[in-house]
């Protein structure tokens, strides 16, 4: 059994979701698979746009960009053949999704579970026209939505997480339409609560959606189809000697995805980890191809596997002789962070424990700022609270770091010879990752220094890309 999950740019058009069809016929032929389908490339962003527009009361332009998406998705289902009665459902799910923008509208206010419930419009429009694609083929395909397929969530809207009753419930509702000879099409990045409220994963949660349906059902391997060849060891548009992984750990995937790389969601593999089920990056363009191959074993490489980097992030730096030896001013701090929903990309802390600096994505800066001088300025513990803006992370990946002695010392020298300056460093006891906090001008030119020191060898073992048309570790 196979759950393949295809995004975005693969569901972009009809001919698209037509060539995506065929690809899940290739191997449903021969065994069980379950389709994951992202929303149509754009239309998130279309709807968070619309969402902003009504909360602003810009109704002619929410009215606009309705008709638009309207128009997208019939012409679509028009192209692909799609029977009527499927064609009624997505315009009455249109409808809905426009009553949705009115109720935005008519309030001026767009909370984390309205935004959920717009943005689920975008997976749930995509799943009718591939399940349409699929019959027209002469198979028998059923769309579900998440919840409809059993995936339980948190109410934490905007970032649900699945419920341990999760697994149990996609069993139930999936296997039996499995046994009856059914090709599942399951709308990724939506979830529901046990009230029946709509929930979405965070951005690249489709990816979850199919490793905890694959984890569920204990398929063989599950399958993210890209228009790339593969997972890259740098963004070819920084480094022009980027190349393809050939085969990458759970871990390592995780490091890359957490620190930009847009690759997976963050927490998309934990549902393999247990029972070791292997995920595999797919090429749409050569479906031949390996692609590359993330389980539980690394494979044999030196000691960074890739390098990746992050913009638009800034350091909060809060700091007070009264911290020293009073852990309750580091409960409350973090405390009050997630409070507002604001988590820390990286975390550093002098020895004398009087200062504490946080690297945050740009966007959330501001308000932490506020947020912690508001509350500690005045008291015992904090005398400043100080923001830097304009800058990026760069993390270099590799489980082969563990226990090889100079990798910082290598890593911080090809820095210095390029003249860039480290604002911050962590490294965790698990010694998978560097990451370096640096001037958001010097990101390139990092990325670029850190690649050649560790990964511009010509015996390299993955093979070397051709042009830059491949998936990119920088976000």
């Amino acid at each position: 059994m196979k759950v393949m999950k295809f995004g975005g740019t693969l569901m972009g058009s009809a001919a698209a979701i037509q060539r995506s069809a065929e690809l899940v016929l290739r191997w449903a032929g021969q065994e069980a698979v379950v389709t994951v389908v992202s929303a149509m490339a754009g239309v998130t962003e279309a709807l968070l746009k619309l969402g902003a527009q009504a909360e602003a009361g810009e109704l002619e332009e929410v009215t606009a960009g309705w008709k638009a998406l309207r128009f997208r998705h019939l012409e679509a289902g028009a192209s692909l053949g799609t029977q009527a009665a499927t064609l009624e459902q997505i315009d009455e799910l249109l409808e809905t999704l426009r009553q949705t923008l009115y109720g935005i509208y008519l309030l001026r206010e767009l909370s984390g579970r309205s935004r959920d419930l717009l943005l689920s419009f975008g997976e749930r429009l995509s799943a009718p026209l591939m399940a349409a694609a699929l019959t027209k083929a002469g198979s028998r395909a059923v769309a579900l939505t998440g919840g409809e397929a059993g995936l339980l969530t948190s109410d934490h809207f905007g970032h649900a997480r699945p419920l341990p009753q999760t697994a149990e419930r996609l069993s139930l509702q999936l296997l039996p339409l499995l046994a009856e000879g059914s090709i599942p099409v399951v709308t990724g990045f939506i979830g529901e609560t046990s009230s029946g409220v709509i929930t979405t994963l965070g951005r690249g949660g489709s990816d979850y959606t199919a490793t905890l349906i694959g984890a569920a059902l204990k398929a063989d391997e599950v399958w993210t189809w890209k228009d790339v060849d593969g997972v890259m060891s740098a963004d070819p548009r920084m480094v022009e000697g980027a190349v393809n992984l050939e085969y990458l750990s759970y871990g390592e995937v995780m490091e890359l995805a957490h620190f930009g790389a847009k690759v997976l969601h963050p927490l998309a593999v934990t549902p393999l980890q247990e029972s070791g089920i292997p995920l595999r990056v797919k090429s749409a363009a050569d479906p031949d191809a390996a692609g590359t191959l993330v389980r539980a074993e690394s494979g044999p490489s030196g000691p960074v596997k890739a390098v990746t980097s992050l913009r638009q992030a800034c350091i909060l730096t809060v700091s007070g002789a009264g911290m020293v030896d009073a852990p309750e001013s580091l409960a409350q701090i973090f405390s009050l962070l997630a409070q507002r929903g604001i988590s820390a990309l990286m975390i550093s802390q002098s020895s004398s424990m009087a200062n504490l600096s946080l690297v945050l994505r740009a966007a959330e800066g501001q308000p932490a700022l506020s947020l912690l001088s508001e509350r500690f300025l005045r008291s015992e513990w904090v005398r400043d609270v100080q923001l830097r803006e304009q800058v990026a992370v760069v993390a270099v990946v590799g489980e082969g770091m563990r226990g090889t002695q100079g990798v910082a010392a290598k890593l911080f020298g090809a820095l210095a010879a390029e003249g860039i300056n480290l604002l911050m460093i962590a490294q965790g006891s698990s010694e998978l990752n560097i990451s370096l906090a640096i001037e958001a001008k010097d990101e390139a030119l990092a990325v670029r220094a850190a690649h050649q020191a560790f990964l511009s060898r010509p015996d390299h073992s993955s093979k070397k890309a051709a042009g830059s048309g491949r998936l990119s570790v920088s976000h």
